[in-house]
């Protein structure tokens, strides 16, 4: 059968790939093939000649750039620099207020520690700071940083070196009169006085205007503001007499003191530097209580609320009600 047809046999193992026609069209690139070639496009001649295409070029790697831990990376555009500086000056101030805050907190936390010392107990005194071997103790308690709030701490540390400053004056005071009545033995009263001022002035100032603007800072007093303004007023006043330095008042101003320079230059020269210290005193005494004007109006103390505060002091000494008491119970027996 197979001599009348060109198929071959059925168990013949025959290529199709290997036919002669299919082999020449293979080898002949003047045809395009099926992936360059388009059926429906109408071109003017034959179909475009097969080109073999290349694979693109692969673009050239740069190697990374080495960059120090510290070294800032800017992975936007130069316009979010600002915004970024922005976020971290945001970022610090937050930073600042949050330690503001612990420190107020440590500082509230002492403070609670050392007023739970129970119902019974007291805090122990610790100004002055005596020796231990001492007869007399501490008569005070004192702490700036734990009774005072940080907002007012400043100015408090401020009155109190302002009141040592003033014992220092007082005692230099004694010092140069004692100077000049060594040199001249009429002034022997203006030395008395200077003893009697510095015995008196050192502990008188501290009570009556240093200790009540320490606890008007530290439990918005208006009471003690206003005790403040008043023996502190006179105070600069007083002031204002120790630079003058009357002849005889127990002070080495500017009048004894150009009066002793006539007499002893040394002596003179002394007693110059103490009427500088006066006046320095005087102008930072007026300074200060202007400040504390100031910060008193930025507080809730008013004059009604220290009549208030002054009326629940007076009621709850027990002293003061005993008396009350006594005298009431006089008046009610007493004989009509």
């Amino acid at each position: 059968m197979s001599q009348y047809t060109s198929f071959p046999e059925p168990m013949e193992d025959q290529n199709p790939f290997q036919d002669p026609a299919v082999a020449q069209h293979s080898s002949n690139t003047g045809f395009a093939t099926l992936d360059l070639y388009n059926p429906f496009d109408k071109p003017a001649g034959p179909p475009p000649p097969y080109e073999a295409t290349s694979p693109p070029p692969a673009p050239a790697q740069t190697p990374p750039s080495r960059t120090t831990p510290t070294e800032p990376r800017n992975y936007g555009s130069y316009n979010s620099q600002p915004a970024v500086n922005a976020t971290t000056a945001e970022l610090l101030r937050k930073q600042e207020e949050l330690e503001r805050k612990a420190q107020e907190l440590e500082r509230r936390e002492r403070e609670l520690q050392s007023h739970s010392l129970g119902p019974g107990a007291t805090r122990q005194n610790n100004w002055p700071p005596l020796p231990s071997f001492c007869p007399v103790g501490p008569c005070f308690y004192q702490d700036i940083n734990v009774e005072i709030s940080q907002r007012f701490q400043r100015i408090v540390s401020i009155m109190y070196y302002f009141w040592l400053f003033c014992t220092f004056t007082l005692c230099f005071n004694l010092i140069s009169l004692m100077a000049y009545f060594c040199k001249d033995t009429t002034n022997g009263s203006g030395f008395g006085l200077a003893i009697l001022w510095a015995i008196l002035f050192t502990p008188c100032s501290f009570v009556c205007w240093y200790r009540p603007v320490y606890k008007a800072f530290r439990s918005d007093s208006s009471f003690n503001f206003f005790f403040f303004f008043f023996v502190f007023f006179a105070q600069v006043g007083l002031f204002v007499f120790m630079t003058i330095g009357i002849p005889g008042s127990g002070f080495s101003g500017w009048i004894v003191s150009l009066a002793a320079l006539s007499k002893s230059t040394a002596v003179g020269a002394i007693m110059i530097i103490n009427a500088i210290c006066f006046s320095a005193q005087t102008a930072m005494g007026v300074v200060l209580m202007k400040k504390i004007h100031s910060l008193y109006r930025q507080t809730d103390a008013s004059f009604q609320k220290a009549q208030a505060e002054f009326a629940t002091g007076v009621m709850s000494n027990q002293a003061v009600r005993q008396a009350a008491a006594s005298a009431a119970q006089g008046a009610f027996t007493a004989p009509r």
